[in-house]
């Protein structure tokens, strides 16, 4: 997909980390932007640093598990800047690192609501209306840990990526003949405030082991790399090849089930 003056992009959870990074990418490259984010205040805020270099942007609050949210927003954003031609779904929380024998029920049908059944809604709000208009891109973040869950305490978030994964696959196959691209991103540990973000959703801190993160990649380079991926329409987004290892293995094992 081209990106031209024209192009609006709606990034949910877009007021920091890899939303923030998508949005300032996209506007770099000519773009509006709508940064909308469950926080309103900071997504304001991140709108207005990028006017201040001279980006067209704006914040709006929208909780991604709100239908009627969704709806004001998505009026809201095409009033200050027209139709919506590329769709981000990249709100989500982390992994409160419980077994799943140990979850609660309402851990899980958070992460579920969130990660998963979000970028659902982002999908029924938006995906008519850019069927009908026979151009646009839908963006899916997911994470390394849809392709391989290999620690305990990632089931509901990996179950959710998967998902999100399979959701994207299908979802290209059924726009693609309408002139709308599809990419799913399945990043590994990008240094973002997640933790911070996670917190005051679910009133549950669980920092990740600090020095990993300040070793993870920088979210400007995910931004970089989804662009790129726009441009060119990408279905899967990897941005850490060298998780590849474990992902082969997984595969072989699947493949192996099939006697292949």
């Amino acid at each position: 997909m081209q990106i031209t003056d024209a192009t609006h992009a709606f990034v949910t959870g877009g007021a920091s980390g890899i939303g923030l990074a998508i949005a300032s990418a996209l506007a770099a490259a000519g773009a509006a932007v709508s940064l909308v984010d469950i926080d309103a205040a900071a997504a304001e805020a991140a709108a207005a640093r990028l006017a201040q270099q001279g980006w067209r942007a704006e914040g709006l609050a929208l909780d991604v598990r709100d239908r009627d949210g969704w709806q004001g927003a998505r009026a809201a954003a095409e009033a200050a800047f027209g139709p919506v031609s590329v769709l981000v779904n990249n709100a989500g929380i982390a992994p409160d690192g419980q077994k799943l024998a140990d979850m609660t029920a309402q851990g899980w049908d958070r992460m579920i609501a969130i990660n998963l059944t979000g970028a659902f809604n982002g999908v029924a709000t938006f995906g008519g209306a850019l069927r009908e208009a026979g151009a646009g891109h839908i963006v899916n973040v997911a994470s390394m840990a849809g392709l391989i869950a290999e620690h305990p305490g990632l089931g509901a978030y990996a179950a959710a990526k998967a998902g999100l994964i399979a959701m994207s696959e299908v979802l290209r196959s059924e726009m693609a003949p309408h002139g709308i691209g599809v990419s799913v991103v399945c990043p590994g540990m990008v240094a973002t405030s997640l933790a911070d973000t996670t917190a005051k959703i679910t009133g549950v801190r669980r920092d990740g082991d600090p020095s990993l993160l300040a070793r993870g990649m920088a979210p400007a380079q995910v931004g970089r790399e989804v662009l790129a991926a726009i441009r060119e329409d990408r279905l899967y987004v990897i941005t850490h090849p060298d998780r590849g290892g474990p992902v082969k293995a997984r595969f072989q094992a699947i493949l192996a089930g099939f006697g292949l």
